[in-house]
C-alpha cells in the first residue's frame, strides 16, 4: 500500500457518532454547499432507479413485502448466490448490527481495524460485547496483528475492503489466507461498501470465500456507488446457516417498498453504474494530482474519497472550507486528528476545494 504521508502518532481508540457537515452548520442555503463528507454518489441516482421508486409510491399504503422476494430474486442472479443466502437491511449498518445482536453480546469480543467504520465498535459495544481495535499497518487491516488479538472469547471479526477512513485495500490472497487460519467459530464480516468502485483488475469475488468457508458474511450497501444513500438498504451474502440467524432477529418491514424498487431499478441499469465508476476514476486522479502539487500528503484510496493530512494545520484548513461553503469530514472521531477525509464529487466541485486549498493563509 503506498502512502504519501508521514507516520501516525499512536492515538487512543475513540468512538464517537459521525460528524457530518451540512448547509445548517454554515448557516448557508443547502443548494450552495459542495457535500464532500460523506462519500455519497456527485451523480445522484440511476434514472431507473428513480422510475421504479416514484412507482413504487403508489403502493406505499401497503406494507413493503417482508422477506424482499423480488430484490433477492435480482441480487441472487446478480451474484449467484441462493435466495436463503440473503439479508436485507436499512443499509449495511443495519446488517452490522443484526451480526453484532445474533453473534456478540456480554461475555463475547469483537476485533476490527483501529482506523476503521466506527460503526464495528459501536454495534459491538452496543450488545454488551467488548471492542477490541488492532493497530493498523500502513493505515490498512494489519491481518496478522488481527489474528493475533482474536481471543477464546472472541466471535466476530470486521474487515472493510475497500477500508474506510482510509480507502485501503486488501488483495484476495491475503483475505483468503486470513480466513484460512482464522478459527472457525469466528464470524468474518467482509464490508464491500466500496466494492463497486474497484477496477476489474483489483475487484475480486468474495462467493467463493462464503461457499468455501460458512464463516464468512459479506455486506454490501445501494449507499455509495448506487446512490441511493437516504433510502436506506443494503443486504449480506452468507450461508443459510447464518442468514437464519439474522434473519430470526431482523425486524419485519425493515426495507421500505420505495427502497426495494430502487435498488432493483439500480442493479438493472449497469450503464449508470459504469458512469459512476468512470466519474469516480477521473475525479480521484484529479484530486490526488492536485495534493500532490500542493505537497499535501494522503493515502493512496480504492474507495470515493481521499484521506489528506494537514497537521496542525487541520481545524483551519477545515474552517476555511466550511467558509467556502465546501463540507469534509473530520475524522477526529477516529483518532486521525491531523486528517480530512474528503469525498470525489464532480469535477467542478473538486476544482473548487482545490482552488480554496492554494490560499496560502492556512499554511
Amino acid at each position: 500500500m503506498k502512502v504519501v504521508s508521514q507516520s501516525l502518532k499512536s492515538a487512543p481508540h475513540q468512538i464517537e457518532s459521525a460528524s457530518g457537515g451540512s448547509a445548517r452548520k454554515i448557516n448557508n442555503d443547502e443548494a450552495s454547499v459542495i457535500k464532500l463528507d460523506f462519500d455519497e454518489n456527485p451523480l445522484g441516482m440511476s434514472p431507473t432507479a428513480r422510475e421504479m421508486a416514484h412507482a413504487a409510491i403508489a403502493e406505499s399504503t401497503r406494507y413493503p413485502d417482508a422477506n424482499g422476494l423480488d430484490l433477492k430474486t435480482s441480487i441472487s442472479a446478480k451474484y449467484r448466490v441462493p435466495l436463503d443466502w440473503l439479508t436485507l437491511g436499512a443499509g449495511s449498518s443495519d446488517i452490522l448490527e443484526l451480526v453484532a445482536t445474533a453473534f456478540l453480546g456480554p461475555g463475547k469480543s469483537a476485533v476490527f481495524s483501529r482506523f476503521s467504520y466506527h460503526a464495528y465498535a459501536q454495534a459491538a459495544l452496543r450488545s454488551g460485547a467488548e471492542a477490541i481495535p488492532v493497530p493498523t499497518r500502513d493505515f490498512g487491516n494489519d491481518l496478522n496483528a488481527m489474528l493475533e488479538a482474536v481471543r477464546e472469547n472472541t466471535s466476530v471479526v470486521f474487515i472493510a475492503n475497500p477500508n474506510n477512513p482510509t480507502g485501503t485495500y486488501l488483495q484476495s490472497e491475503e483475505l483468503t489466507t486470513f480466513v484460512e487460519k482464522l478459527p472457525k467459530h469466528v464470524l468474518l464480516v467482509l464490508d464491500e461498501a466500496y466494492n463497486e468502485y474497484l477496477r476489474d483488475d483489483l475487484r475480486h469475488d468474495s462467493i467463493p470465500l462464503v461457499r468455501n468457508h460458512p464463516n464468512v458474511l459479506v455486506t454490501r450497501t445501494f449507499s455509495k456507488a448506487y446512490g441511493l444513500a437516504g433510502l436506506r438498504i443494503g443486504y449480506s451474502i452468507s450461508t443459510q446457516f447464518v442468514t437464519e440467524y439474522l434473519n430470526r432477529i431482523r425486524l419485519p418491514f425493515n426495507v421500505s417498498n420505495v427502497a426495494q424498487a430502487a435498488a432493483i431499478g439500480a442493479l438493472r441499469d449497469e450503464k449508470f453504474l459504469q458512469c459512476t465508476f468512470d466519474a469516480n476514476e477521473r475525479g480521484m486522479s484529479q484530486l490526488s494530482t492536485g495534493l500532490r502539487k500542493l505537497a499535501i500528503p494522503f493515502v493512496v484510496s480504492h474507495a470515493n474519497f481521499i484521506l489528506a493530512r494537514f497537521g496542525e494545520a487541520t481545524n483551519r484548513v477545515n474552517r476555511l472550507l466550511l467558509g467556502h461553503n465546501i463540507v469534509v469530514r473530520s475524522v477526529a472521531d477516529y483518532g486521525l486528528e491531523d486528517w480530512l477525509r474528503i469525498s470525489i464529487g464532480v469535477e467542478e466541485q473538486t476544482e473548487k476545494l482545490l482552488e480554496t486549498l492554494r490560499q496560502p493563509k492556512w499554511r
